[in-house]
Formats: structure tokens, sequence, C-alpha cells
């Protein structure tokens, strides 16, 4: 299977490189010292999983030399979505499926324009991972699953041959019949860990164990689950209480992207995260206030450091 990974960071790299070492033809698409990196010794991911290094991994900054392709892994940070899109038409034939893996929602719906309907799935992964230096990347803790599926639910051969594959790189996958339900149920979660683990700059487990934290937490996990509703996404009825227990399963040292975008001096993700729950909630009359003021203190560094 030829598999184009956009963007190899802590997603698109980690589950990059697990898919080449179970044989896959893996190309990541990405530039500037990363990219340099990968080309001249490889790229190693480390971590809870131990360590996977792919020497040589094929790696390029230009989409068009790779031709067309069976998956795309759409990796790229939020407000990439569109260029990127644009930038990987060459790589889309008639069958092939680009599953985009970010944070927030609204990905799919913003790559159809683009790409078309037949082109798009929907994707969720679940790593926390991030590039400490170039060409090499660490994951925290050893969870690893990626949920994907057609947007407009059941099952698809390209779902199937790409869920194989999967489970030969050895990491939770699921082709799921209802992506846009398993699209909010992470949404829930990353919203408000990114919120939270950004605005505080503290790692997961100090906050999730605060006794005036972790109340406004799962305040904010039941203002995300109440748009999702209200919005007419199938979400069970214990949806809270199970996010909840999520949080409480998560390794006490994770501290989501957005909060080691934001250490970094980089920009943020913000507007599609508490954000966007804030304007969904303002637009379907359904109050945030959590994600609300969780967006206004991030705000001043959405577009990170100044240079």
């Amino acid at each position: 299977m030829r598999i184009a990974v956009i963007g190899a960071g802590g997603v698109g790299g980690a589950f990059g490189a697990a898919l080449a070492k179970a044989g896959a033809d893996v190309t990541f698409v990405a530039r500037g010292a990363h990219l340099a990196a990968m080309r001249t010794a490889g790229l190693r991911i480390e971590g809870g999983r131990g360590e996977t290094i792919i020497n040589p991994a094929q790696a390029t900054d230009d989409p068009a030399a790779i031709g067309a392709v069976d998956v795309v892994m759409f990796c790229v940070k939020l407000w990439d979505v569109e260029s990127a899109g644009a930038a990987i038409r060459p790589l889309v034939g008639p069958n092939t499926a680009v599953i985009p893996f970010q944070n927030g929602i609204d990905a799919p719906e913003r790559l159809v324009p683009i790409l078309g309907k037949q082109a798009v799935m929907g994707g969720v992964a679940q790593i926390s991972a991030t590039i400490t230096e170039p060409g090499v990347i660490r994951q925290t803790g050893t969870f690893m699953r990626l949920v994907f599926g057609e947007l407009d639910g059941g099952l698809s051969a390209r779902g199937d041959a790409f869920l194989s594959l999967c489970k030969q790189a050895g990491f939770d996958a699921t082709h799921s019949p209802r992506i846009q339900t398993d699209l909010w149920l992470k949404f829930i979660l990353l919203a408000t860990n990114s919120g939270f683990t950004a605005a505080t700059r503290s790692p997961l487990g100090k906050l999730r164990d605060d006794p005036d934290i972790a109340p406004l937490m799962h305040q904010a996990i039941a203002e995300v689950a109440a748009v999702g509703k209200a919005r007419g996404v199938a979400l069970p009825d214990d949806v809270v209480e199970r996010t909840i227990a999520g949080t409480a399963a998560l390794p006490p040292q994770m501290m989501a992207s957005m909060a080691h975008d934001l250490l970094r001096g980089g920009r943020l993700e913000l507007p599609w995260l508490s954000g966007k729950v804030a304007s969904l909630g303002r637009a379907l009359g359904v109050p945030t206030p959590v994600h609300a003021m969780l967006y206004a203190v991030l705000k001043p560094f959405a577009e990170g450091k100044p240079g």
C-alpha cells in the first residue's frame, strides 16, 4: 500500500513510521530542518513504545513528486488545511482515501470543496507525541490509536484495507461506521485538555487532581458535549462521565500539542478548539463560559511569539 504522510510531526511521524516498519511504502511530506534531518539520518521515534528508526526515510517537500497513492494521512496544523489540501491534489487518484487526522472537528468539511467528497474520509488520531529535535519524535506513554471512516457512514473496502495494515503495524485501529460521532468524542476531550494544559502550562496530572481545577475541567467537558448534542451529533447519554474517566486514564505527564506549541512560542490551534466551542455555542444558544474564558486567556498567544 502506498501512503503519503502530509506533516511528519508527532501524529504523522509516529504513525507513518509504524506503518513503514510494517512494510508499507510510506513517503513523508515535511519541510525545513525536520525534512533535512529525515533525508540525512532518517526518522527516529522514541518513548514509551521503544525506539523505531526509519532510515532511509522517503521524504520530500513536493507532493507532486510522489504521484497518486492509496492513502493520504493528512496531519498538518489546522491553519494549513486549505493550502495543504490544494497542494496534495496530485496525490489523489480515483480511489485515494484522504484521511485528515487534525485536532478539531471541521477539517473534513474544509477539504471536501478542494478534493471532492469521494476522496475525503474522517479520522481521529490518539497519541501524545511531539518533535523534540529535527528528525526525532518522542512519544509520551504507549497509547496509539487511529479511528477512520467514511463521512456518510458505513464501511468501505479502502477502509478495510487500511485497517488491516494498521493492525500489522501493531497499534490500535478502528474502521468506524460512525466517524462523525468519533470525531466529537475526541473533540470533547481534546478541546478541554488543550485549553487547560496550555493555559496553565502544566501537565494533565497536576490539573485533574487539583480540587479547584478539576471541577472546571469537568464543566468544560460538559460544555462541548452540550454543543455537540445541540448540533445533532449522536453522542452517548453518559458521554461526560465517560470522557472524565478517559481523562483519568491518560499519562499524568501528558500535555496537549497546543501546550507544547505555546511553550515553544509557536502558533496555536486555539480558534479551532476552545474558540470553536465558544463560537458554536453562541450560534446554537449553548452557554460555554469555561471555553470562552480559555479562549480569551490564550488569545494573546494565538499567533505565536512575535519574531
